[in-house]
């Protein structure tokens, strides 16, 4: 069962807020026999789950007011970097998942075709490397705009490299279906950790409120390595 079909129509109680939310809005938790709190990303961990929002106050907040001891009824030491922890894991799951996407066949690379899927209107995701030019990054992120198509800008060129099995990754768009599905709850999850957009993005591209720069056309681009 993937980790979208787990979580359709459930709910659970975050630790913080003592709201019912989606479990898709949700980092589970698991008490370790030596007292500490392990971070459960894929929900398999046996023993009873913790769940907390996925972002870094929620995270930051259940661990400096004591609330997996509360909700585990036993003294427990969650690491004071907890939410570092959560961040790395799912920032590395994100890249494990766009692996799999490209050895599925459903992650473009390079600018040209990226360009072109997004114009067709099959472009889920344009995830672009935070490190690359913005001259290229611009006018895709213009088209992404205009095709709604969401925009990621977390990994680096080598993270990317590294994940892809590519060399000098830069341009990437995920194809939507079912792991572009998938993808979409990891980085979102990602996103209260980390945002998405680095924020010189946008002072790249001062014509765009939004940051997505020019509304030029990339077709004359010329097509570069990735």
């Amino acid at each position: 069962m993937s980790l979208r079909d787990a979580t359709i129509d459930r709910e659970r109680r975050d630790l913080v807020t003592h709201q019912a939310m989606d479990e898709s809005r949700l980092i589970r938790f698991v008490a370790g026999p030596d007292g500490a709190v392990a971070p459960d990303l894929g929900r398999k961990l046996p023993g009873r789950g913790m769940w907390v929002e996925a972002s870094r106050a929620s995270v930051d907040t259940a661990v400096k007011k004591n609330l997996f001891s509360r909700s585990a009824k036993a003294p427990l030491r969650p690491a004071a970097d907890l939410s570092d922890t959560v961040e790395s894991l799912l920032f590395r799951r994100c890249l494990d998942q766009m692996g799999l996407a490209r050895r599925e066949g459903v992650l473009i690379s390079g600018f040209e075709k990226s360009a072109a899927t997004i114009r067709s209107g099959k472009a889920a995701w344009l995830i672009e490397a935070s490190d690359g030019a913005s001259d290229g990054r611009g006018k895709l992120m213009a088209l992404a705009r205009h095709q709604t198509t969401k925009v990621c800008g977390v990994f680096s060129a080598d993270d990317l490299s590294l994940a892809l099995g590519l060399e000098n990754a830069i341009h990437t768009v995920l194809l939507h279906g079912g792991r572009a599905d998938r993808w979409t709850l990891e980085v979102e999850r990602l996103a209260g950790f980390r945002s998405l957009r680095p924020a010189a993005w946008d002072t790249d591209h001062p014509g765009s409120a939004n940051g997505n720069g020019s509304d030029e056309d990339p077709k004359d681009e010329p097509e570069r390595a990735d």
